[in-house]
């Protein structure tokens, strides 16, 4: 059955836009819940087939997270070998990082990355019968926001709720910016990063990002202004 953006898809459903623009020769990137099977875009899980800018994803409750091409995602580094680490993203099996996926890595120049310590990364193989692999450079070669994160706080998170504050319906973070500077990066493996200049102003970040789960796109507003009084002691 084919479908277009917006409509609600069951596993199966063949995504003709996404096929259409193949044709015209321009990037389609497939996310979450898509695959493609027999040259076609296709929905391998239920949910509302959405689209952000040229990537084509089905919105559904997921609890467990499972890796796909081209996710970003927050992982701990588990242990080391002699050409990769061992890392805990979320699934039941450790992902691989190989050294040389770094900015400027060398045989001879190794990242300086310890047991415990997190990594923003992208997954670039993703097979149900092999460990998922990452990156922490673009296709370019450079980190970009990939890499090592210093510092700040991760804590775990439903995947909707990242699907939720990514989303361009969202002003969610552009109003938190207007409050306080702080740094944020969201995996889509539902854990997220953040980091401002004291401790405090972060467990509130935490708390009303963690909040905005349950929160209408209309009323972000409000819960930003709630995040501002309680920064400034002003309880509202």
């Amino acid at each position: 059955m084919e479908c277009k953006v917006g409509d609600v898809v069951m596993p199966g459903y063949i995504i003709q836009e996404a096929d259409d623009l193949v044709k015209e020769s321009k990037k389609v990137v497939l996310g979450n819940g898509l695959r493609l099977e027999n040259d076609s875009a296709v929905s391998s899980k239920s949910g509302l087939l959405c689209k952000r800018k040229n990537i084509f994803y089905v919105d559904s409750y997921q609890k467990k997270y499972i890796p796909a091409k081209n996710d970003n995602v927050i992982g701990i580094i588990q242990s080391k070998t002699p050409e990769f680490f061992w890392v805990d993203i979320s699934y039941s099996e450790l992902a691989i990082l190989p050294y040389l996926a770094f900015e400027g890595a060398t045989k001879k120049n190794r990242p300086e990355i310890n047991v415990g310590d997190l990594v923003y990364a992208k997954v670039v193989l993703a097979n149900p019968d092999l460990e998922a692999e990452l990156v922490c450079v673009d296709s370019t070669g450079k980190k970009g926001k990939l890499g090592e994160l210093k510092d700040g706080l991760m804590f775990p998170c439903s995947i909707n709720l990242i699907r939720k504050i990514l989303n361009d319906k969202c002003n969610l973070l552009h109003l938190l910016s207007k409050e306080c500077p702080y740094e944020l990066v969201a995996g889509i493996n539902g854990r997220i990063w953040i980091n401002t200049k004291s401790l405090r102003t972060t467990i509130l970040l935490r708390d009303t990002i963690l909040e905005a789960e349950h929160t209408a796109y209309n009323k972000m507003k409000d819960l930003v202004d709630k995040f501002a009084g309680e920064l400034t002691g002003i309880k509202s």
